[in-house]
């Protein structure tokens, strides 16, 4: 019964969220990558296969970031303001249930949406006769999708307390710092402060290391700078853990809101 209201949550989040504006994002990727396939040669001067590779996982990486920050905070924060909440609580649903329900709806559909836009960056590059990779393109792929899974947690934890455009502004702080992390953490090994060196490693702890699960280099510029199978699946355990924690953070704050 539990899986099954999971499900069920999910699904009538991935059916309103496709619907509602990725099939209009695939659509404007493919005509963006086709127009840079077409663009690109005449000034890239002999180097368009890196520079169309790097420029359609960029591409890739920026919309389904967007798609998990504008829609992962609207989850929640939207049927508490329609108070829509209110009769999902009434039926035997538990908060935990609905949390999980959502960030499961809304990784379907970017699970869906960077598949569908790898496909069609696959199809150009195969038709411009780009060099690459397949197993490594795919694998920084499913990363991508992963990061973007772990930023919609950390836009319902914003969600569930604050309003839509404080939550938006928080996650994509989060985003900005997540990916910054390691080199803060340089920065204080390079400083003579202790405090300082203590603020820089308290923030690798709290925030979460994005750049872990960036392996676009890794994809454009060869499988020399792809890492090793247990680096890799230390980095996806990282990820589900954290993903973990942070559902677990916002099922404790939704259980404890008054509506």
């Amino acid at each position: 019964m539990v899986l099954s209201r999971v499900v069920v949550i999910a699904r009538n989040v991935f059916l309103e969220v496709i619907r509602d504006r990725i099939l209009y994002l695939i659509g404007l990727f493919a005509l963006l990558i086709v127009a840079a396939s077409l663009l690109l040669p005449p000034i890239s001067a002999g180097a368009e296969d890196k520079i169309l590779l790097d420029l359609g996982l960029a591409a890739i990486h920026l919309l389904s970031i967007i798609i998990a920050v504008f829609v992962g905070t609207g989850l929640i924060n939207r049927e508490i303001e329609k108070r829509t909440v209110l009769v999902l609580l009434a039926k035997p649903v538990d908060p935990a249930e609905f949390i999980v329900g959502k960030h499961f709806g809304l990784s379907a559909v970017l699970g869906v949406m960077v598949a569908a836009l790898g496909l069609i960056f696959v199809l150009v590059l195969a038709i411009n006769g780009v060099g690459f990779s397949l197993g490594n393109l795919v694998l920084t792929l499913v990363l991508m999708a992963l990061e973007a899974m772990l930023i919609t947690a950390v836009a319902m934890v914003f969600g569930v307390f604050t309003s839509s455009l404080l939550a938006t502004l928080l996650t994509f702080a989060v985003y900005l710092m997540g990916h910054l992390t390691q080199d803060l953490v340089g920065f204080g090994q390079l400083s003579q402060s202790p405090g300082l060196q203590r603020l820089t490693q308290l923030l690798y702890l709290v925030l979460p290391d994005l750049e872990r699960l960036n392996l676009r280099n890794a994809a454009v510029y060869g499988p020399e700078l792809m890492p090793d199978p247990l680096h890799l699946g230390s980095d996806v355990g990282y990820a589900l853990l954290y993903m973990a924690l942070l559902l677990t953070v916002a099922t404790l704050i939704f259980s404890r809101r008054e509506f």
